[in-house]
């Protein structure tokens, strides 16, 4: 201790002391929070990351923040470089006295190793600056390069996962051939499962091309037209919101795997977008999302089917058209058969529509048992069904479900654009008779516009909108809309003037409308009872094709007065379309 003030020495033992307390502490919150309070060993980084010295860059200021783990006294100082070791005191004390007489410290020596230092000399002097309050120090700096980048946050856990992505990337080489990429996962033994992937997308690669595929190819062609599709549908519609502290590459697996088990569970392909939209809505733990579920589950245990009123008018366009990738409206088409004659007619119907919009089907055949699942008569309605679907060149596939028919609809319709229905019972008139059918119970809790099919198929190519400027008839002037643009087909709007409910303005409403999105169509204002007025000019002008809105009232009220719908659904042999 020659030369040194005894006072200062004894005043830095002292302040030795009191940092090795705050060691032990800091080693306490870890134990507590789970974050490791250790620095990193840099041979064990360097060897897990295969890191490779590149260049010494010299002497720079560096932020003591990011020195995150030392070469040979790793287990001597804490994450935030306190002591840990008693023996450490005369030592540490003398670099604080040279710090307090000399007013600096010599430079240390580090490696870098993406934004992360390691110091190879100079581990007393980076605690004691840390200490005394220093946000920075002087370093001379050595290079490392490894594929994978860490970060000064890296915990030690951390590096399980990123030894995992060098060996991903290393096989793969995915760094390379596509730079931008950025595969990183929070969940070890993820980049096997990523690896998996690749491989059986070379396989059907090689069936598709009949050709040996050479593996990076592959890697290429599964990064841009599997992965990057994927991952493109969780950024814009925000889905790593709901999952907070994952990555990207974590929600690829899990839409991957969710989906998976939605084909499973439903028998039918889910596109990647709707099983992300599914994933989020299911489990996702934002508040909001709960507080939806919870009260969805609340509602339908306590409202009897008759009185539930449905999602709000609007919500399945929002829906699909966040999920649209292309000019399609009804891409999905969910067709429930009964097995009955008379039942195949939606069938035929549905046809007809998936061969206008290039569409599939998703058959549904609801049986009240275990034992008639598989029994003889559900596999020949599935046969008949594919029977159908392939003479028609449109493809399609059928799930046999066993529950109620009008439930088991509306909770798979989620998965469809639009449901081909037969209109075999049609609401009755007598109030009792109206709360208790199924029917009725489809168009008001179906998430999807319904397509009531009275009898044998139309050729739907003259249609006719009923337009009362109601949110609902709002949503039938979007969809009347596209079919006479997209389909190419005459379109008649009819009004039926209603005190205090539809004016002169409203058919104008409706022509305003048409006209912007440069739709011609020809407009009735019409007088009088309003379902006989609209099945009157439906006969006058030869249309084969209702669109409507669905109930405009509160189910209580309806299931008393009755509606205009009912009437139409009971009385008309044309197919009406019910929008929502």
């Amino acid at each position: 201790m020659t030369g040194q003030s005894p006072l200062s020495f004894r005043s830095a033992a002292l302040d030795f002391r009191r940092a090795r307390r705050r060691a032990t502490l800091e080693q306490i919150m870890a134990r507590l929070t789970g974050r490791s309070a250790d620095l990193l060993s840099y041979e064990e980084v360097r060897r897990k990351l295969r890191a490779r010295e590149s260049a010494r860059w010299g002497l720079k200021e560096i932020p003591l923040d990011a020195i995150v783990g030392s070469v040979g006294r790793y287990i001597d100082f804490t994450r935030s470089f306190l002591p840990r070791q008693d023996s450490d005191e005369e030592r540490w004390a003398r670099v604080k006295v040279a710090v307090t007489d000399l007013g600096g410290l010599p430079p240390i020596e580090v490696y870098q190793i993406g934004q992360a230092y390691f110091v190879r000399d100079g581990n007393h002097r980076v605690s004691v600056a840390r200490q005394v309050g220093a946000t920075h120090i002087q370093a001379y700096v050595t290079e490392v390069r490894t594929k994978v980048p860490l970060l000064p946050d890296t915990q030690p856990d951390d590096l399980i996962l990123k030894a995992e992505y060098t060996d991903f990337l290393e096989r793969t080489r995915l760094d390379e051939l596509r730079p931008e990429a950025d595969l990183s996962v929070t969940v070890p033994g993820q980049y096997q499962a990523l690896e998996e992937h690749i491989e059986v997308h070379r396989y059907f690669m090689g069936l598709e091309q009949e050709r040996e595929i050479p593996y990076e190819e592959a890697v290429v062609h599964w990064y841009d037209e599997v992965y990057l599709p994927v991952v493109q549908g969780i950024r814009e519609r925000g889905i790593l919101r709901d999952f907070p502290g994952r990555t990207e590459t974590d929600l690829y697996l899990w839409v991957s795997e969710h989906r998976a088990v939605l084909e499973q569970a439903l028998g039918w392909e889910i596109e990647p977008e709707a099983a992300a939209a599914d994933l989020a809505t299911q489990f996702s733990r934002r508040r909001q999302r709960i507080v939806s579920r919870a009260s969805e589950k609340i509602l339908d245990a306590v409202t009897p089917d008759g009185f539930e009123a449905g999602p709000p008018p609007g919500q399945w366009r929002r829906e699909q058209l966040a999920l649209r990738q292309d000019d399609r409206l009804f891409g999905d088409i969910l067709v429930p058969v009964s097995g009955e004659e008379i039942g195949w007619h939606a069938l035929e119907q549905a046809l007809v529509v998936a061969h206008r919009e290039g569409a599939r089907l998703r058959g549904l055949h609801v049986v009240r048992s275990e034992a008639q699942r598989d029994s003889e008569e559900a596999q020949a309605v599935q046969a008949e069904f594919n029977r159908r679907c392939e003479a028609a060149g449109v493809p399609g596939g059928l799930a046999v479900v066993v529950g109620r028919v009008a439930r088991k609809i509306c909770e798979r319709v989620r998965w469809s654009d639009l449901v081909v229905v037969d209109l075999a019972h049609p609401p009755a008139p007598q109030p009792v008779a109206r709360l208790s059918s199924g029917f009725r119970t489809l168009i008001r809790r179906c998430a999807r516009p319904v397509l009531a099919v009275p009898g044998p198929s139309s050729h739907l190519s003259r249609a006719l909108l009923a337009y009362d400027g109601s949110p609902k008839a709002d949503e039938a002037l979007f969809v009347a809309t596209y079919l006479s643009g997209q389909w190419d087909i005459p379109l008649i709007v009819v009004t039926v003037i209603e005190i205090g409910r539809t004016t002169s303005d409203t058919l104008g409403r409706a022509q305003s409308y048409l006209e912007r999105h440069g739709v011609q169509a020809a407009f009735v204002k019409e007088t009088g009872l309003v379902a006989e007025a609209i099945l009157k000019t439906c006969e006058e002008h030869e249309s084969d094709l209702i669109i409507m809105g669905g109930y405009g009232f509160s189910p209580v009220l309806e299931v008393v007065l009755g509606s205009a719908v009912d009437e139409i659904l009971r009385a008309s042999r044309r197919p009406m379309l019910i929008c929502r």
